[in-house]
């Protein structure tokens, strides 16, 4: 991955860091976990995303189905990422972007995880990688 295809952020005290792949979306979903936390989530395989911090830096907690852990600074208390407890997907909290511009190049899709477990507006068309400039129209 070049410099430039990296996103970076971190918590408010800086102690949980993350880099991630440009992705082609950001998720909002609207379940009771993901409504509260106020989260765009962002998906990567793990060789597109890492999470810096030290151990103990977050805390984790599980729900539901226990699928999933939310992991949040143990110091500021800011969510930066969940992680599948099945295999070694994780999602990145994309409000936490050091450079929070990157949010408007980026299609937000609504998901209803409270619901009918379904996007509610997933665009058609190509994926916005494959748009001249990130989140800009399709040529």
């Amino acid at each position: 991955m070049a410099t430039d295809d990296i996103i970076t952020g971190s918590c408010l005290c800086g102690a949980v860091r993350f880099e991630i792949g440009w992705p082609d979306h950001v998720t909002s979903c609207n379940c009771t976990a993901c409504r509260r936390y106020a989260a765009l989530w962002a998906y990567a395989p793990p060789a597109e995303a890492r999470i810096v911090a030290a151990s103990g830096a977050t805390i984790a907690y599980a729900r539901g189905e226990k699928s999933l852990e939310f992991h949040s600074c143990a110091t500021c208390g800011a969510i930066t990422h969940w992680a599948s407890r099945r295999d070694e997907k994780i999602a990145v909290n994309l409000r936490l972007a050091d450079t929070p511009e990157v949010l408007d190049m980026i299609p937000v899709w609504r998901f209803d995880g409270a619901e009918s477990w379904r996007f509610i507006d997933k665009p058609e068309g190509p994926p916005a990688s494959a748009w001249p400039e990130r989140g800009g129209s399709p040529a």
